[in-house]
């Protein structure tokens, strides 16, 4: 079958180990189904498993993509939870959880399998393409604000690094629940494109806001984390997932920290019932994930390289 899959671990120049072609067909096992892919998207976890992050060589090649919805074996559409372990479904109770190309073969490509455990029905309001953004990206901003950050309806959230899949994502989920979203980006054309989203307003990165807000989404890391501290109310919460500009920022600001008893939490992916609760919201609320392009698996590595080079608003999606 034809896939897109890791063959080398490059560093200093992942899309290097990138590569096309034909690779063996999933083989059947106990617990688990196949699912024929319709589409899958790409995440920044794609890049890093290129780079060898959570990817060893001893896995190569190794199929990459963790999102997708397509069409089991029984003909149902389905959306594929891409934490596996989680349950201990399939994998048995002692293998620690982990998103799926860590240890298995991924989504780009024509077919993948995976614990039937990990399988939800895809609603049927929902596109393949817009359904195979949710499991990752979308199901991380989905946990950030509405089981970490501790807002409700009313309260504001500044979202830094608009554009990326996680920031795009929080800013239209949190719009579409009632909180007062506040966006930043480098780029005029994307702070104009999250306020058409349904934030409030829009800065560029460390600009003074006219207001602190009561949570931080925060996916870039180093470069923003400052503002972001600096940017909360009292008791605040900035919650990040990610830290795409390196992991290590000039000033960790923690007199402000603790003296305004802020609250910073960790958050990684979310559970098979919070991607089941997402699903059910951009149904039922019409919520759509904003997509920048639709490529077919064949051109994967336009994509690769557009999401390399930062030059998207959204999700890219593979079709096949």
């Amino acid at each position: 079958m034809f896939a897109a899959y890791a063959a080398r671990i490059d560093r200093d120049q992942p899309l290097s180990g990138l590569e096309l072609g034909e690779r063996p067909e999933p083989q059947a096992r106990p617990g688990w189904t196949t699912v024929n892919v319709k589409a899958a998207s790409l995440n920044h976890h794609d890049l890093w498993s290129l780079r060898g992050v959570g990817l060893g060589e001893e896995s190569l090649p190794m199929i990459l993509g963790c999102d997708a919805a397509g069409i089991d074996e029984d003909g149902n559409e389905v959306v594929l939870h891409s934490v596996i372990g989680q349950s201990g479904h399939g994998v048995g109770p002692k293998e620690p959880r982990s998103i799926l190309t860590e240890r298995y073969q991924g989504t780009f490509a024509e077919k993948v399998t995976v614990p039937s455990w990990n399988l939800l029905p895809k609603p049927k309001e929902l596109s393949f393409e817009e359904a195979a953004c949710l499991p990752t990206a979308w199901l991380t901003a989905y946990r950030m604000l509405f089981t970490n950050a501790g807002v409700r309806p009313g309260d504001s959230v500044l979202v830094q690094g608009a554009g990326g899949g996680v920031a795009t994502a929080a800013i239209v989920l949190g719009a579409a629940a009632g909180l007062r979203m506040l966006a930043t980006s480098r780029d005029e054309a994307k702070r104009a494109r999250a306020v058409e989203l349904g934030a409030e307003s829009a800065y560029e990165p460390g600009e003074r806001l006219p207001r602190r807000v009561d949570a931080v989404i925060e996916t870039v890391g180093a470069a923003t984390w400052s503002h972001s501290v600096k940017s909360l109310k009292p008791g605040g919460t900035l919650v990040i997932s990610g830290a795409t500009s390196g992991p290590n920022p000039k000033a960790a600001e923690l007199n402000r920290i603790f003296f305004l008893e802020l609250k910073v939490v960790g958050s990684t992916m979310g559970g098979k019932d919070e991607l089941e609760d997402l699903l059910s919201f951009c149904a039922a609320r019409g919520v759509r994930p904003v997509i920048d392009s639709v490529l077919p698996l064949d051109r994967a590595r336009q994509g690769f390289e557009k999401m390399a080079g930062g030059d998207l608003f959204g999700k890219v999606v593979l079709t096949v």
